[in-house]
């Protein structure tokens, strides 16, 4: 059982390098060059609402899918799995509403917070909060039953 659940992670982790390395070829991003260049007085690029919300979402939920096979392979509980995927959603949802507000305002909100927050967009960084969070929630709860044994 030891080894499904390290498949299980190496799985997610695999998953998400393969959508960060094949991310031009997969979804419709024409910010991914704008931010590449690193340039605030380069062009605002010209794109179509519909796709790239699309495209954003379809992201998300590969990025949901994977990270949630490395929680359920890490702490072999599904109601967690199920906390941490509510988790990701809540983030996902704020910050896809914050960066769309700074894509229509062509991001006179400024072009770090933008960038940063396109981050939280097509990145699963809520995962790096996530795993350290259960894991102390694990100990505790060792902890816990630990001291009612004695």
């Amino acid at each position: 059982m030891k080894i499904l659940n390290w498949l299980l992670v190496i799985s997610g982790i695999c998953g998400l390098i393969g959508i960060r390395v094949l991310e031009e070829k997969l979804f419709y991003d024409p910010f991914l060059g704008y931010f590449h260049e690193a340039n605030k007085n380069i062009e605002f690029p010209i794109f179509e609402w519909g796709k790239l919300i699309l495209g954003h979402l379809f992201r998300f939920l590969l990025n949901l899918m994977f990270s949630c096979l490395i929680i359920q392979g890490l702490f072999k509980n599904r109601q967690w799995t199920i906390q941490g995927a509510m988790m990701m959603i809540i983030i996902f949802v704020i910050s896809l509403s914050i960066y769309l507000y700074c894509i229509h305002n062509h991001f006179e909100i400024g072009y770090l917070f933008s960038f940063y927050m396109r981050r939280f967009v097509i990145q699963p960084l809520i995962i790096l909060l996530i795993i350290p969070m259960f894991y102390y929630r694990k100990q505790m709860l060792e902890k816990e039953s630990g001291n009612k044994e004695s």
